[in-house]
C-alpha cells in the first residue's frame, strides 16, 4: 500500500450534524479527487467505520459547540479504525479550544470559514502525519 500522503483517492469520513455544511465539505473534497463518506450523527460515523469495506484515512469532524461532540466521535471512530487520522473543524481559534480543554496542542484543526484549497491542504497535512 502506498504511503498515505501519496494516495490517489484518499477516503475521508466527513462528520457534521449540519446537513448543508456536511454536503458542502463532501463536494469540496470530491471535486479534488477524494472519496467522501458523510455522517450526520455519532452513530452514523461509527456505522460507516464498521461497514465501509475499504480504508478510511481521515476523519473530518466538526468540533461542535458547546458540547464538543466531535471529540466523542473521534474517540469512537478511532476505537473501530485505530489508524484513522483526525482533523477537527471549528469556529473557535485553536488556542481558544485548547485553553477551554476541548482540544490538545497536538490536535489538527481547520478554522471556519475555509476554502476548498485550505480544506484540501489540511486533509493532506493530516495524511502526512
Amino acid at each position: 500500500m502506498a504511503a498515505p500522503a501519496q494516495l490517489e483517492h484518499p477516503t475521508v469520513l466527513v462528520f457534521d450534524d449540519e446537513d448543508d455544511l456536511r454536503e458542502v465539505m463532501c463536494r469540496m473534497l470530491e471535486r479534488k479527487g477524494f472519496t467522501a463518506l458523510p455522517a450526520g450523527d455519532p452513530s452514523d460515523a461509527v456505522a460507516v467505520c464498521k461497514e465501509h469495506q475499504g480504508d478510511i484515512h481521515v476523519l473530518l469532524a466538526d468540533l461542535g459547540m458547546p458540547d464538543a461532540i466531535g471529540l466523542g466521535v473521534a474517540r469512537d471512530t478511532q476505537a473501530v479504525r485505530p489508524g484513522i487520522r483526525v482533523l477537527y473543524v471549528s469556529g473557535l481559534p485553536k488556542e481558544s479550544a485548547v485553553s477551554r480543554g476541548l482540544l490538545h496542542d497536538e490536535d489538527t484543526v481547520i478554522q471556519k470559514p475555509f476554502t476548498t484549497d485550505s480544506l484540501v491542504a489540511a486533509v493532506r497535512e493530516a495524511l502526512a502525519h
